[in-house]
C-alpha cells in the first residue's frame, strides 16, 4: 500500500472528528440550518421553523413601572408588539430603571467590585418563556426607542412548563457584545448572529448595559425562531476554523456550565518542582499584588500549576473582595463549599443574581456564611430568588459587622422576615427596592438601624403609610444621604416636612411618580429651603411642579447636579435659565413632556449651557 493512503485515513479521521465537534457545538460557520438541510446529493426533509412571541415575563431585575401597573414595565414583553415599528416614549413598552452613567455620579453610588472580568458588563436582565423548546436558529429584538442595550442573550435548558425540573440546569450564550453607541433613537429590529446549541429551549434571557445610551431604552417584544429538530450539518461546509478544536475557548466565551468552575475550584493532584525559578526570588507580598489582578477563573486556573501558586491562589487575602455574579449561571452549592477555606476573610461579596433555579439552597448558602461571615461588611443579594426567612436569619446572626446590604428586586422573601435586619444596627446602607418589605418590619428596622445613610424603598408596595415611615426616618435616621421613595404611592407634604426637618444631611432624594404630593401644599419649596445639600432631585411625572419650586431650588439647592421634572405643565423657560445660571454643577436636567419646554428651547438652553444634559423625550 503506498504511504500516502495511511496519511488520507489519518486526514479523512481528523476531518470527520471536526465535522463532529462542529455539529456539537456550531459556534463558527455556516451552521444556521433553518429551512432546510442539503447533503451532496439531495435535500433532506424540511424542518420547519416555528416563530413565537414570548408568552410570559417570569423574571427581571428591574424595570421603570409599577408594581401594579403595566405602563413601562417589564411585562409588556410578552405576547406580539404593541408599539413596533413607531418609535418614541410609549407606556405599553418594557423600561429599566436606569440609563446613562448618572447613577454613578451620585452620592447613592456604590463602590464596584475589583476583578470584575472585562468581558461582563450586564447591568439589568428579563427572562423570558415561549411556549415550545426549540433549537433557536434566530432571536429578533423588537426596541422601539434609544435601542442598542442589550449586551448578551442566553439560552436555558430548563423548561419552565416542565413538570419535572432537570438535575442540572445549563446556560449558553447565544450572543455576546460590548455596549455599543447607536446613532439615534428610532425604532429596529435587532437580530445578531446567534450560534447553535445542543439542547432545545423556551426560556431566553436578555442581559442589557444602558450606561451609553443618551435615555431610556425601551423593548416591545421578542421573537423567537427554530426548529424541533436538532439542525444536522450540510456536508458543504465551509472550511473549519482550527480555532474550533479548541474548548477551553469556547467553555470561556459561551458556556455557562457548572461543572468547568467547580473543577477549578476543586483541589487538584499537584506536581512537585525542586525549585520555582524566579518567583523563589520574590517577596510573598509581591506575588499577592500580583495576582491580585487576576479574575477568580484565572486564579483557579493559575492554582492548578504548582504548590506556589496554589498557596498563593487559595490565601484568603487574595478573596477579601469577590464579585461571583459575573458567573450566576456557574455558581451553586458545589462552589460555594469549594470557595470556603478561600473566604474567611471576606468583606465585600456580591453573589447578586446568582442561585436560581435551586442552584444555591437555603443550607448551602447558610453553611457559606457560618464559616466566612463574620468578617462581611457587604452583602450583595439583588434578585436571589432563594433567599427565604431562613437566609435572612443567618445573615443577622453571621454577618455582626455587616454595612451594606442589598436586597433588590428579592421579591420571594416573604415580609415577615425583613423583622430580622433590624438586629443589625451597624447598617449604613439597605436596599429593598421591589421587596414586599412591610410598615411594621420597616419601622422596626429604623428604630433600632440609627447609622443608615443610604435607603432605597422603591417600589415597596406592601408599605401603607409612608407618612409615618417618613416621621421615624426624621426622628431616628439623622445621618441618612440618599433616600429612593420612587413610586411610593401615599407620601403627603406631611411626611416630606417630617422628613426634611430631621434629615437634613440629605444629598439625594428620588420622589419620582408620588402622586399624592401637590405643589400647592408648599412641600417641594420646603424641601428646598430645608436641605441645602441636595445634588440629585427626582420628581418624576409630578404635575404640579412649578417655577416657584425651581426658582427655590435655584436659591438655596447650589449644589444640585441632577434634577428631573418630567411631565410639569408649570415651568416656564424662565425659571429653568435661573436654576442653570445658579447651579453651576449641574449635569443633568430631564424635561421630557414638559408642555412649556419645547425643542427650541431645549436647543437654546443647550447652547448656553454646553455642560449639562438637558433632555427631552418625544413620542411619534
Amino acid at each position: 500500500m503506498s504511504p500516502v493512503f495511511p496519511m488520507l485515513t489519518v486526514l479523512s479521521m481528523f476531518y470527520y472528528m471536526c465535522l463532529r465537534r462542529r455539529a456539537r457545538t456550531a459556534t463558527r460557520g455556516e451552521m444556521n440550518s433553518r429551512r432546510a438541510i442539503e447533503s451532496n446529493t439531495r435535500a433532506l426533509p424540511i424542518n420547519v421553523e416555528i416563530v413565537q412571541y414570548a408568552k410570559e415575563v417570569l423574571d427581571f431585575s428591574s424595570h421603570y413601572g409599577s408594581e401594579n401597573s403595566m405602563s413601562y414595565t417589564m411585562w409588556n414583553l410578552a405576547g406580539i408588539p404593541n408599539v413596533y415599528p413607531s418609535s418614541g416614549d410609549f407606556t405599553q413598552t418594557a423600561v429599566f430603571r436606569t440609563y446613562g452613567t448618572w447613577w454613578d455620579h451620585c452620592p447613592s453610588a456604590r463602590l464596584p467590585f475589583k476583578r470584575t472580568p472585562p468581558t461582563f458588563c450586564s447591568q439589568d436582565y428579563v427572562e423570558l418563556a415561549f411556549e415550545e423548546p426549540v433549537y433557536p436558529t434566530a432571536v429578533h429584538i423588537l426596541e422601539t426607542y434609544h435601542p442598542g442595550a442589550v449586551v448578551r442573550i442566553l439560552a436555558c435548558s430548563a423548561n419552565p412548563y416542565s413538570q419535572n425540573p432537570p438535575a442540572e440546569v445549563r446556560w449558553e450564550v447565544l450572543w455576546s457584545e460590548a455596549p455599543t453607541k447607536v446613532n439615534g433613537p428610532q425604532a429596529r429590529q435587532f437580530t445578531p448572529c446567534i450560534r447553535q446549541i445542543n439542547f432545545p429551549t423556551n426560556l431566553i434571557r436578555l442581559e442589557v448595559n444602558s450606561s451609553l445610551l443618551d435615555y431610556y431604552t425601551e423593548l416591545d417584544a421578542v421573537v423567537l425562531h427554530g426548529v424541533k429538530e436538532r439542525p444536522v450539518l450540510s456536508l458543504k461546509t465551509s472550511m473549519i476554523d482550527m480555532n474550533d478544536i479548541d474548548d477551553d475557548e469556547d467553555e470561556e466565551k459561551y458556556g455557562c456550565g457548572m461543572d468547568n468552575l467547580n473543577k477549578q475550584l476543586s483541589i487538584v493532584t499537584l506536581r512537585e518542582w525542586p525549585t520555582n525559578g524566579y518567583f523563589d526570588k520574590l517577596p510573598y507580598e509581591l506575588i499577592q499584588l500580583i495576582l491580585s489582578h487576576l479574575t477568580v477563573p484565572d486564579l483557579c486556573r493559575l492554582a492548578q500549576t504548582c504548590k506556589l501558586l496554589y498557596q498563593h491562589c487559595c490565601d484568603p487575602l487574595q478573596y477579601i473582595h469577590l464579585s461571583l455574579q459575573p458567573y450566576w449561571a456557574k455558581i451553586n452549592d458545589t462552589s460555594l463549599e469549594y470557595l470556603q477555606s478561600r473566604c474567611t476573610l471576606i468583606q465585600w461579596l456580591n453573589l447578586s443574581w446568582t442561585g436560581n433555579r435551586g442552584a444555591i439552597s437555603v443550607s448551602g448558602f447558610s453553611r457559606f456564611l457560618k464559616v466566612c461571615g463574620s468578617e462581611l461588611v457587604r452583602l450583595e443579594l439583588s434578585c436571589g430568588h432563594f433567599l427565604n426567612e431562613t437566609c435572612l436569619e443567618v445573615i443577622t446572626e453571621m454577618c455582626p459587622n455587616l454595612q451594606e446590604l442589598n436586597l433588590s428586586s428579592c421579591d420571594k422573601i416573604p415580609p415577615q422576615a425583613f423583622n430580622h435586619i433590624a438586629k443589625v444596627g451597624s447598617l449604613r446602607r439597605l436596599i429593598l427596592y421591589r421587596t414586599k418589605v412591610e410598615q411594621t418590619a420597616l419601622l422596626s428596622i429604623l428604630n433600632f438601624c440609627s447609622e443608615l445613610q443610604h435607603l432605597s424603598l422603591g417600589s415597596c408596595v406592601m408599605i401603607e403609610d409612608y407618612d409615618l415611615i417618613a416621621s421615624m426616618m426624621g426622628a431616628k435616621c439623622k445621618k441618612l444621604r440618599s433616600l429612593d421613595l420612587w413610586r411610593c404611592k401615599n407620601i403627603t407634604e406631611s411626611g416630606i416636612a417630617e422628613l426634611a426637618s430631621g434629615c437634613q444631611l440629605l444629598e439625594e432624594l428620588d420622589l419620582g411618580w408620588c402622586p399624592t404630593l401637590q405643589s400647592s401644599t408648599g412641600c417641594f419649596t420646603n424641601l428646598a429651603r430645608k436641605l441645602p445639600n441636595l445634588q440629585k432631585l427626582f420628581l418624576t411625572a409630578n404635575r404640579s411642579v412649578c417655577d416657584t419650586d425651581i426658582e427655590e431650588l435655584a436659591a438655596n439647592c447650589t449644589h444640585l447636579r441632577q434634577l428631573d421634572i418630567l411631565g410639569t405643565r408649570m415651568v416656564s423657560p424662565a425659571s429653568l435659565r435661573k436654576l442653570l445660571e445658579s447651579c453651576k454643577d449641574l449635569s443633568l436636567l430631564d424635561v421630557s413632556f414638559c408642555s412649556q419646554i419645547d425643542n427650541r428651547v431645549v436647543l437654546e438652553l443647550n447652547a448656553n449651557f454646553p455642560n449639562v444634559f438637558i433632555k427631552k423625550s418625544f413620542t411619534q
